[in-house]
């Protein structure tokens, strides 16, 4: 608990167990009035002076107006001899035990964001002269290399020039499994190092690096309402001033109707009655749990590496009808691996070495997959010259052997009987002397999530899942048959993206949404006119993760559906409450208008609503999904 926390706790003790304590007194009149006014300014007296200030400045018409009303009212009626002091106290005391349960629960759902907040690093290491310097992250520029110790957090992202450790990342991406890094692997703000020390040459400054803008998603995320909390508000401004006039009426219009037919007016009578109509009234149930429902279901999402914007998209989660999906780097991992080694005549390792070597100076990506899969090669191997024939491949002298490496052009160039390869992927073709030695399939390989994660969308209600990409067909229909999209698009350009996404937009269903997801800087107008932007947040692009509306942090497809789920059980529980609030009020206020519900009533419907809304909100924040 807070210090607030605390405090108010004490205080509601405390006026509890004076107001307990005068009952069992034998005093009355004046003294027992002055006796009960301790507990009941212990408990309102912050009421009282919100109720005041809202007076002076011309906006009166809040809970704090509604109760102060209620309770001075009720205890003029006690003075009259025809009321309770205790029914004055009970409702303050009640209103305020209600919104300590709203307190608490909103502190509960903020200590996972807070949490997260800690990722926050206090400075950075820099190396002078021998010693470690502590400076603010800020004053880091890019290109500086920082020393990071076991136990000290990542402040700024970049690779790691010297040193290995076990990174822990759980407070970015809810994963609790560390990673392996060595030199030469990219590494992000935020992840503590666990076991060894680090240095990183830095390739962002602070401000643009993981960390800060995570912080700045977080603390952006309230900005952005719901319809569900922006219909609450609307209906607060209408609602308050509409029952204080109801209130009104009540009080005055039956008396005056009674005397006209010359009956007693039973002032006091309808005076209670609008006092009990006033407290039944007060909207806090609705105006408290709806923002606690999303707030707690961002805080949730947040735990679990998911960072949602604002409200406004969590409730738009719910209503995803379709999922357009990049490929590379979203349902696949956007690192090129060897995945199949059919070799003529020689041994599989021979014919990795081989066209490693041939391609032992190139950058291309092909290259550092065969490179990686091959291991060390032998100096004897290493060309001593090498030609590259542009869209083909290359030709190496190694000694007395000349290899061609490449596609089905190079050997059909070189006059190469070979044998084609029919699985889809990136193809090389190896050749020494003339003679084919076999091929190579190199694959970007599939997440190892992504087949569940179309699945678990299907469970979600999502009734269409698209593939776009701009790499060939045989990879993109590869790719779609392992992964079980529904529909599959390839050769995309990214201005075709936009437009395929507006054409879904066009022809979704009403009231569904079209959500995208995507990692890549030509990914990012796809996901600002999509409905929902989801981006692929450890290795996304900057642009990308600016644009979308939903980021995740570790880049698990599956946490796509998770979001859903979130959105699903938030929306329900939003619902349960609106309702709920809604019929105990209506009920209570008919009853309370004509005389069948007292003040007791009125407590029950205004803080017990509240109360039980604001516990079912907390399952925002709890349970499975």
């Amino acid at each position: 608990m807070t210090k607030k926390q605390k405090k108010m706790l004490v205080r509601i003790i405390l006026s509890t167990v004076l107001t307990g304590a005068i009952l069992l007194t034998p005093f009355t009149g004046w003294i027992r009035l002055a006796l009960f006014m301790v507990p009941y300014l212990i408990i309102g007296y912050d009421i009282l002076i919100k109720a005041a200030k809202g007076v002076i400045n011309l906006q009166p018409f809040d809970e704090c107006f509604l109760m102060a009303i209620a309770t001075i009212g009720a205890l003029v009626l006690a003075v009259a001899g025809d009321g309770d002091y205790l029914e004055a106290i009970a409702v303050m005391l009640f209103y305020q035990t209600g919104e300590w349960f709203q307190s608490y629960a909103v502190g509960k759902s903020r200590k996972s964001i807070g949490e997260l907040m800690d990722i926050r690093p206090d400075h950075a290491n820099i190396e002078q002269d021998g010693r470690i310097e502590e400076v603010d992250p800020d004053e880091v520029e890019i290109g500086t290399v920082i020393v990071v110790r076991p136990g000290e957090k990542i402040p700024i992202d970049g690779t790691v020039i010297e040193g290995d450790s076990a990174l822990d990342a759980s407070a970015l991406t809810g994963e609790s499994l560390p990673r392996e890094v060595t030199a030469g692997e990219k590494v992000i703000s935020g992840c503590v190092s666990l076991s060894g020390t680090l240095k990183i040459r830095t390739e962002k400054e602070f401000e643009d690096s993981t960390v800060s803008r995570i912080l700045d998603l977080v603390e952006n995320a309230g900005s952005r309402k719901s319809r569900s909390e922006n219909f609450i508000t609307r209906f607060a401004r209408i609602y308050t001033p509409a029952v204080v006039a109801g209130a009104v009426m009540l009080a005055l219009i039956p008396p005056a109707v009674r005397l006209l037919i010359g009956m007693d007016g039973a002032w006091t009578v309808w005076l209670y009655r609008a006092l009990t109509f006033l407290v039944i009234s007060c909207p806090c149930a609705l105006v408290v749990s709806v923002p606690l429902s999303f707030f707690a279901g961002i805080g949730r999402a947040s735990r679990d590496g998911i960072l949602i914007k604002g409200s406004n998209y969590l409730e738009q989660l719910a209503n995803t009808g379709t999922i357009a999906f990049d490929k590379t780097g979203t349902l696949t991992r956007g690192v090129f691996e060897v995945t199949k080694v059919s070799p003529a005549g020689i041994s599989e390792k021979e014919l990795l070495l081989t066209a490693a070597a041939a391609e032992h100076f190139s950058n291309h990506p092909a290259a550092v997959s065969l490179r990686s899969a091959a291991g060390d090669i032998p100096p004897g191997l290493i060309p001593a010259s090498c030609e590259e024939i542009a869209g083909c491949g290359v030709c190496a002298v190694s000694g007395e052997d000349t290899c061609c490496v490449g596609n089905g052009r190079l050997m059909e160039r070189m006059g190469i009987d070979y044998i084609p390869e029919k699985q889809p992927g990136t193809v090389i073709y190896a050749a020494r002397n003339g003679v084919f030695l076999g091929s190579i399939v190199i694959s970007d390989v599939l997440r190892p999530t992504s087949k569940a994660a179309i699945a678990e969308l299907r469970k979600c209600g999502v009734e269409k899942t698209v593939m776009l990409t701009g790499d060939n067909a045989s990879a993109a229909e590869y790719a779609a048959e392992q992964t079980g999209v529904d529909e599959v698009h390839s050769g995309l350009l990214p201005e075709d993206k936009v437009n395929l996404v507006a054409k879904l937009i066009d022809e979704k269903k009403p009231g569904k949404a079209v959500a995208f997801a995507g990692d890549g800087i030509n990914d990012a107008p796809v996901l600002s006119i999509a409905d929902i932007g989801i981006a692929m947040g450890a290795m996304g692009s900057d642009a990308a993760i600016e644009a979308a509306d939903i980021v995740l942090m570790d880049d698990d497809p599956m946490k796509i559906s998770r979001a859903i789920s979130i959105s699903n059980k938030c929306l329900r529980i939003v619902k349960e409450n609106i309702w709920f609030s809604i019929t105990v009020k209506v009920l209570c206020l008919l009853l309370g208008a004509v005389g069948f519900a007292n003040m007791w009533a009125a407590i029950f419907a205004d803080v017990g609503v509240m109360v039980l809304a604001v516990l079912n909100s907390m399952r925002c924040s709890s349970g499975k999904y």
